[in-house]
């Protein structure tokens, strides 16, 4: 069963009864906001994800994904959640600075 815990989102817990789901879905189908300017079309970096653990549970890269990491728009251990399926296991990520929406309090 995947789980998901975003850990600046005072390590909330997502279980997931859903294999092989891009991230965004998940998190969605969980009423929580993500940001996701583009529609979670791999057009743009708002979704993106900083993986704490458990990278070994995504999928590989996709080219959108490594396309933004040779622009430095991606950094090594980020993601876009619109991209990155998870199939099993546990991922631990944290929301990006500038990824944040103001109406949801964040812990650090």
């Amino acid at each position: 069963m995947p789980h998901i815990v975003i850990e600046n989102l005072f390590n909330l817990r997502i279980n997931s009864s859903s294999v092989h789901r891009k991230v965004i879905e998940i998190i969605h189908e969980n009423n929580i906001d993500w940001m996701h300017a583009c529609g979670k079309k791999g057009r743009c970096t708002t979704c993106k994800i900083i993986m704490v653990s458990g990278e070994e549970y995504l999928s590989p890269p996709t080219k959108a994904e490594l396309d933004f990491l040779k622009q430095g728009r991606l950094k090594t251990g980020e993601r876009l959640a619109c991209q990155a399926e998870l199939s099993q296991g546990e991922i631990v990520v944290r929301v990006g600075k500038f990824n944040k929406f103001p109406h949801i309090e964040y812990s650090e």
